[in-house]
């Protein structure tokens, strides 16, 4: 076809450069001389469209040969579907009608009898993506069907393309509430939502790579947003404990809302494990802390005393006390000098983490020297000390 094209371009060319003799031209009205002088620019300018191979044109169903499916393109001739690609699209065209328009995808410019190849499986799927990219672009919330679940989320298809919805994209409402995070027991929470309907949006659309992700998080209902409305930083609630995980507790404020308290704000003084503290149906108070993107952040112990700010004329740089070891982590020690007030004696105060562990022990009290203090913003770190405290105390006074 393209051979095609190509020979009635350069006849067109050679037709508009014919030269006439002088004689020919005296001939000739000035009337018919402007309208050949505008065929020759015509003839010279124009340039035929040429599909290429990955364009998407519309086809318009001509009819049937054996298991060929010949197609009218319009100006580029015509199209055909053969061998694979005719099996491939049996269920797409065993409806088709002398007539019916259908998106195709151009496999090959000039393949099969000088026609251009076409694939509609192809076409289906390049529809389908970019109209993935267009609802991420616009970040458009649809109903979509859970059908199935695995340790990392949730498997979501749609129109023949299979997506994904992480656990960590899913709503606190649906979110599998498991103690001590196995994941045996997080697979069979997910696995309940499987038939479930969820509003979601896409946030990765990515062809070439065959990704399809979801978020449940930033498909919020108009009720959902109205009730987080409700709610403002500062404000204290009071709510029901629905679910103890490792890294906080949930708390339900309304019907369909809850809040998250982090480990981080469940009590002044560190916490490791949330359900040494907290229940399931337990009732409790917090403060809201955020509210950003459909979610509410709560805090247990900001409705609590500061015990940073009850100490904070008590103590100062450089003061020296015995201090109680609560655990070592990859900087150093966590050392707290007061219930809910600790800080850090970073590792570089001994020769090595291995000297550190032998002279420390955790849940014991050594001596140490208070290198910052700053109750406002919670920081404090120690220098260890390897005398007793009354020793530094009386070097210190010398």
């Amino acid at each position: 076809m393209l051979s095609r094209l190509l020979d009635v371009k350069t006849k067109g060319d050679s037709r508009a450069n014919a030269s006439l003799s002088s004689k020919e031209l005296k001939k000739i009205p000035d009337s018919q001389k402007k309208k050949l002088a505008l065929m020759d620019l015509l003839f010279k300018t124009a340039v035929l469209a040429v599909p290429r191979t990955g364009d998407l044109l519309e086809a318009r169903f001509l009819t049937r040969k054996g298991q060929n499916i010949f197609f009218d393109l319009g100006p580029f001739g015509t199209g055909i579907i053969f061998g694979r690609e005719f099996i491939n699209a049996r269920d797409l065209i065993k409806k088709l009608k002398s007539g019916d328009a259908i998106t195709a995808k151009v496999v090959e410019v000039e393949g099969e009898q000088g026609c251009v190849e076409l694939s509609l499986r192809e076409a289906k799927q390049d529809i389908v993506w970019q109209e993935a990219r267009e609802l991420m672009k616009k970040n458009t919330p649809l109903e979509f069907t859970i059908t199935g679940a695995n340790k990392g989320g949730l498997v979501v298809s749609w129109r023949g393309i299979q997506g994904f919805l992480p656990t960590s994209q899913l709503r606190n409402n649906h979110y599998p509430r498991v103690d001590g995070g196995d994941k045996g027991k997080i697979l069979e929470e997910l696995r309940k939502l499987v038939g479930q309907k969820l509003i979601l949006t896409v946030i990765t659309a990515n062809s070439k790579e065959g990704k399809l992700i979801f978020s449940e998080k930033y498909a919020e209902s108009e009720e959902l947003k109205e009730l987080v409305l409700k709610y403002k930083v500062g404000d204290t609630v009071e709510g029901v404990v629905t679910g103890v995980v490792d890294f906080g507790i949930f708390i339900k404020l309304d019907e369909g809302l809850e809040g998250l308290a982090h480990i981080s704000e469940l009590d002044w003084s560190l916490v490791n494990d949330p359900a040494e503290l907290f229940s399931a149906g337990e009732k409790v108070k917090a403060k809201v802390i955020a509210v950003e993107n459909g979610k509410v952040s709560l805090s247990i112990k900001a409705l609590a005393p500061d015990p940073w700010q009850e100490i904070k004329d008590k103590y100062k740089k450089g003061d020296i006390l015995e201090g109680e070891v609560l655990r070592f982590n990859p900087h150093g020690a966590l050392v707290c000098m007061a219930k809910g007030v600790c800080g850090l004696v970073h590792i570089s105060e001994f020769k090595s983490e291995k000297d550190m562990r032998e002279k420390l022990t955790p849940g014991k009290k050594f001596p140490f020297q208070i290198t910052l203090f700053d109750p406002l913003e919670h920081k404090l770190t120690f220098s260890f000390l390897s005398e007793s405290v009354e020793e530094a105390d009386n070097k210190k006074q010398t």
